[in-house]
């Protein structure tokens, strides 16, 4: 089984930079794809950014050229930067993990494996 702990959040002004994190604990080999997503209030869960165990990656359009997520194997870590904040990216992030590789497409929430708890994010104006 695997143990995800996202940290990280915070509240931040518009135009600012976070950076979050995903620690991964347990049986580590299990998974093939890690994502990060978000919910905010009264709206569905949607990925924003992905990555397989092999570096392949992909972002969500609204995020796209803001937000770049990596990896640290060694720390089995996952990160999440977040750059130039809106407020319409204020939400509570999470990742989670699959043993299926995404190859770089953003799966639907309910296809993954294991979920940390959240960390949120507020953007002011």
């Amino acid at each position: 089984q695997v143990q995800l702990a996202e940290s990280g959040g915070g509240s931040v002004q518009a135009g600012g930079s976070l950076r979050l994190s995903c620690v991964v604990s347990g049986y580590t080999a299990s998974w093939n794809c890690a994502v990060w997503f978000r919910q905010a209030p009264g709206k569905e869960r949607e990925g924003v950014a992905v990555i397989d165990r092999d570096g392949i990656t992909g972002t969500a359009d609204s995020v796209k050229g803001r937000f770049t997520i990596s990896q640290d194997n060694a720390k089995n870590t996952l990160y999440l930067q977040m750059n130039s904040l809106k407020p319409e990216d204020t939400a509570m992030y999470y990742c989670a993990k699959r043993r299926v590789y995404c190859s770089g497409v953003l799966p639907r929430y309910y296809g993954m494996d294991e979920w940390g708890k959240g960390t949120l994010v507020t953007i002011s104006s």
